[in-house]
């Protein structure tokens, strides 16, 4: 039986807009039946045969719900009928498929399980085509994504014409009561369009579409191509107000550090590479000081953090009677970011040699390699750890597995596998701290590998728990900072050798500290949560340490200092 509305957030219905579509549809349902939704079918006008079909099917079906045009509207507006009624059966999400047999209904889960994790997103199948496609619609699809990235100064919409997605119902309804939109062929890519203009973002998964033979689609070369031409005039028009506000989008961070943009793509990075092997260091550096003057200017709430950062670091060494290198501004941090990230493809193409590196740990870290045996990194973002990636001229072939927490890790491995095969790093992709994450790492470290984590950042889904009962705080720079207890609990579930690792350049050089911090970590039973606190205060100490030996190495632009829940993911971006 589908699933009825049950008060939850999260109340899914298939809706499938049909115009004379009725030889697909028992076969559609066929396959429906299985994922136990209810549908809502909304017969945009179709001839008798259909009309027909459509009402033997309904009544065949006690979970599809028929709704009925006199006339037809076209897809724009039969799809804002479905979500209609939807929304007046109270459900959240309208899983919009269409009735030509286009698509790969098994991604059904996949789609519903983006939305349920962004329940206030636009989730969009991202087409996979094989050779049925027309070379005409291909090319014409192309044109269309030019200019909806010009039309959202973005590139976060990758496909804007796949008719397989799931609406949030409320925010589109919202969106259609305030604004005229497409009815018909046009209304797919106007929709999400203007849904990015208000701040709901999309997201997309791979799905594969395939035109059958005997496929019949309603598309009018010459009316539609004229009617999505007239559309795209009318976007571009009511884009020029929005264009500074579209523009400081990319600049302007969310709350919590996870929602930030990370303000690059694959493209820009194989672009970075080329540059530099053409031109080398230089021309990067001659680049860095528009850029980054530029980025300082416009990023208003990173640059209010990075003047907190310096105003607490500064009004700590002060009454540690520390001294600090003057001129200590929000800029020079700035450009210390900037080139920090050169140095990362710097690094990344094995430019960094050992013989550049300052390391008065070495032999504490020959010594622990030379064992062979797991260890776990503690790590920060304080500095870069990819200056670390320097050891492998020690001459140890040790596979470095880094956790972290974003949706990019596996794009970041295919770069880094691009740039430098022989990279032993391996970026493991992670959304909280779980008994699987905890298997996965304990099987690295049984074959020897070495596992790398911060602790200086508190994971998005901790948030859900309503809670602080993840959190430590401790003080750091002589005010109380919020640091997650996950890592350092997973370190004592782990058993192995814990090391700290800080990869920094005070005054210009490359400098790795390499330093023991447990062996194992314990945290008894009997008074757990008081040995977490002084591990995490000791954990913060050195943290601290590091950051009066070199403090532009501060890379956590947002307020540390303040525990704060993500904003709706609704709001911004955070594909580039």
């Amino acid at each position: 039986m589908p699933v009825k509305p049950s008060g939850d957030t999260f109340n899914p219905c298939l809706i499938i807009p049909c115009y004379n579509h009725g030889t697909t549809m028992a076969a559609t349902l066929q396959q429906l039946e299985s994922f136990h939704l209810h549908c809502v079918i909304v017969d945009d006008g179709s001839q008798k045969e259909t009309a027909d079909e459509l009402d033997r099917l309904s009544q065949q079906y006690g979970w599809v719900t028929l709704v009925r045009h006199p006339n037809n509207k076209g897809k724009g507006g039969a799809v804002l009928s479905a979500l209609r009624e939807a929304n007046r059966q109270g459900y959240s999400h309208g899983i919009q498929i269409d009735a030509d047999g286009q698509h790969h209904l098994e991604d059904i889960p996949h789609l519903l399980a983006e939305a349920q994790q962004y329940p206030d997103q636009l989730i969009s199948g991202q087409p996979i085509y094989d050779d049925s496609v027309p070379k005409s619609r291909l090319y014409s699809r192309y044109i269309t994504h030019v200019w909806v990235w010009i039309e959202t100064l973005s590139l976060s919409i990758r496909d804007s014409m796949c008719g397989f997605r799931a609406y949030p119902v409320d925010i589109v309804l919202a969106l259609a009561d305030k604004v005229a939109l497409g009815q018909r062929m046009d209304f797919d890519t106007e929709i999400m369009v203007r849904l990015y203009w208000q701040g709901t973002q999309s997201r997309f998964i791979p799905t594969k579409v395939i035109y059958p033979e005997d496929g019949l689609s309603h598309f009018d070369v010459w009316r539609d191509n004229l009617r999505i031409s007239w559309m795209h005039t009318r976007l571009f028009l009511s884009m020029l107000p929005k264009m500074p506000s579209l523009i400081m989008r990319h600049f302007t961070p969310e709350t919590h550090w996870s929602n930030t943009s990370e303000r690059k793509g694959l493209w820009g990075i194989r672009l970075m590479v080329k540059t530099y092997r053409l031109f080398g260091r230089p021309a990067f550096n001659l680049l860095l000081y528009p850029v980054i003057g530029f980025y300082w200017l416009t990023g208003n709430q990173q640059r209010k953090a990075s003047e907190h950062y310096l105003h607490q670091l500064k009004k700590y060494a002060t009454q540690q009677n520390h001294f600090l290198p003057p001129n200590l501004t929000s800029y020079r941090h700035f450009m210390r970011f900037g080139e920090a990230m050169l140095d990362k493809l710097a690094c990344w193409l094995g430019d960094i040699k050992l013989e550049q590196v300052d390391f008065p740990d070495k032999n504490e870290c020959i010594n622990q390699l030379a064992t062979q045996q797991g260890t776990l990194i503690l790590g920060s973002h304080l500095g870069d750890l990819e200056v670390c990636r320097a050891l492998g001229e020690l001459s140890f072939d040790i596979k470095i597995n880094a956790l972290v927490f974003t949706q990019h890790a596996e794009r970041f491995n295919q770069v880094m596998q691009e740039i430098n095969p022989t990279s032993n790093i391996n970026l493991i992709q992670v959304s909280h701290w779980g008994p699987e994450v905890a298997i996965l790492l304990k099987q690295k470290l049984d074959a020897g590998e070495w596992v790398a984590i911060v602790g200086d950042r508190t994971p998005v889904s901790q948030y859900h728990r309503k809670s602080e009962q993840h959190i430590v705080w401790a003080e750091f720079l002589g005010k109380p900072a919020p640091f997650p207890q996950g890592p350092f609990i997973l370190a004592s579930v782990l058993r192995c050798p814990v090391y700290l690792m800080f990869g920094l350049k005070p005054n210009g050089q490359f400098s790795i500290h390499f330093e023991k911090f447990a062996d194992p970590l314990i945290l008894p039973r009997e008074n757990r949560q008081q040995a977490i606190q002084q591990t995490v205060e000791r954990y913060a100490k050195r943290l601290e340490h590091y950051s009066l030996i070199s403090p532009l190495d501060w890379f956590n632009f947002y307020q540390f200092w303040q525990l704060n829940a993500p904003k709706k993911e609704s709001g911004y971006n955070h594909e580039s």
